[in-house]
């Protein structure tokens, strides 16, 4: 592992040149709309406006500004400097049919899909939890992508956006307490199926409030509107647990470099259009309190804590707690209803909030691209 006062010293040095960089993003659905604004608004230093390149070309309007979006190949990428994977746009996924091209022409890759998450020497970064994880991308190592075959490694994962939020809000209590055991359930918005998946709750809504029946399911098998769906549009895989929990299980010891750390979850749908919910227990290896744990996410990078005693206008006592509509279209990650288990001295539930097309998705990928720049790896 890096020593952090060396990569400083190395940030320092790099400071005094800041390199202008050419960035591609691949994919214009919900995710790869709020990467272009992620960027634009970043701390990188572009060249020019980020390249959009889709399975088609045509221009689409995002925050009022008309974006060209070019048809996605593998041309497209010469002179990036990173090229960030938003969507599928092909028959293949994106880093299958495009990371060969975009790293061989000298892009980095940050891929926001899921299909070399968990390949053995592929970062797979949260930069709140495992920013050191990018010294990897130094020299002149390879990666094996199954499919694409070895490539320079230049290539990132982005995490799935619960997975992100969850480790977020686990880090820090990792570092002061040891994390020993997980249970999560999650409370994930539709946004998260992409722009398809919003517009089903729509269609849905308006046809039941006009007392119409729901229409065609196209994105998730069972009705989404005023519902709750335990199996969403996953997989159920081994053990009857679905793909996308599995996603979390793995990912999370991963991220957190603990192989074999217990984590069971339950992932359901809910018809919220943006920001994931998470209810989480922690089992830590010695008695945490919940005021301690307070502090210690306040000070986190990242953590916005809501958990604050109030009183309702008739006088009722309260507490402050995280919504989807408090994440959606912010940044951090906050957390609420922090409080000890009465029955384990040991246990702590946390409620952790996310908007899961940034922190979840888009914002985290950027900020990958900012952390590799701030340590001088490019």
């Amino acid at each position: 592992m890096w020593n952090e006062r060396l990569v400083d010293a190395i940030i320092d040095a790099a400071k005094a040149e800041v390199r202008a960089l050419r960035v591609v993003v691949v994919g214009i659905g919900a995710v790869g709309r709020e990467m272009v604004k992620c960027l634009w608004k970043s701390s990188l230093s572009f060249s020019e406006e980020p390249l959009v390149l889709a399975r088609t070309a045509r221009e689409v309007v995002i925050d009022g500004k008309t974006v060209p979006v070019q048809e996605a190949t593998p041309e497209a990428f010469k002179g990036a400097t990173f090229a960030f994977f938003a969507g599928t746009e092909g028959e293949k996924g994106a880093a299958r049919q495009f990371a060969r091209a975009a790293i061989e022409q000298g892009a980095i890759v940050i891929d926001n899909g899921s299909d070399f998450r968990l390949v053995e020497k592929v970062p797979l970064v949260v930069p709140e939890v495992n920013p050191e994880d990018l010294e990897v991308l130094r020299g002149n190592g390879t990666v094996e992508l199954p499919g694409v075959g070895e490539l320079p490694q230049r290539y990132v994962a982005n995490p799935n956006c619960s997975t992100i939020q969850m480790v977020v809000a686990l880090k820090p209590l990792h570092s002061a307490a040891r994390v020993r055991r997980v249970i999560a359930s999650t409370y994930q918005a539709v946004s998260g199926a992409g722009s398809a998946g919003v517009e089903e709750l729509e269609i849905q809504a308006h046809r039941i409030l006009h007392r119409q029946d729901p229409g065609e399911f196209k994105v998730h098998p069972r009705q989404i509107a005023f519902n709750v769906l335990a199996g969403a549009n996953w997989r159920f895989e081994e053990a009857g647990y679905t793909n996308e929990e599995w996603k979390m299980v793995r990912e999370t010891r991963k991220i957190l470099h603990e192989p074999e750390l217990p984590v069971t979850v339950t992932c359901v749908r809910v018809p919220v259009f943006v920001g994931h919910a998470e209810a989480i227990y922690v089992e830590l290896e010695r008695p945490l309190s919940a005021d301690e744990a307070r502090e210690i996410l306040r000070n986190a990078k990242g953590i916005v804590v809501m958990d604050e005693p109030i009183e309702l206008p008739d006088g009722t006592p309260y507490r402050t707690y995280p919504t989807p509509l408090d994440a959606a279209g912010n940044d951090p990650v906050y957390v609420g209803r922090i409080r000890n288990d009465p029955f384990n001295p040991n246990g702590l539930w946390l409620w952790v909030v996310a908007d899961n097309l940034r922190k979840g998705a888009a914002l985290n990928a950027v900020q990958i691209a900012e952390e590799i720049v701030r340590r001088g790896i490019i």
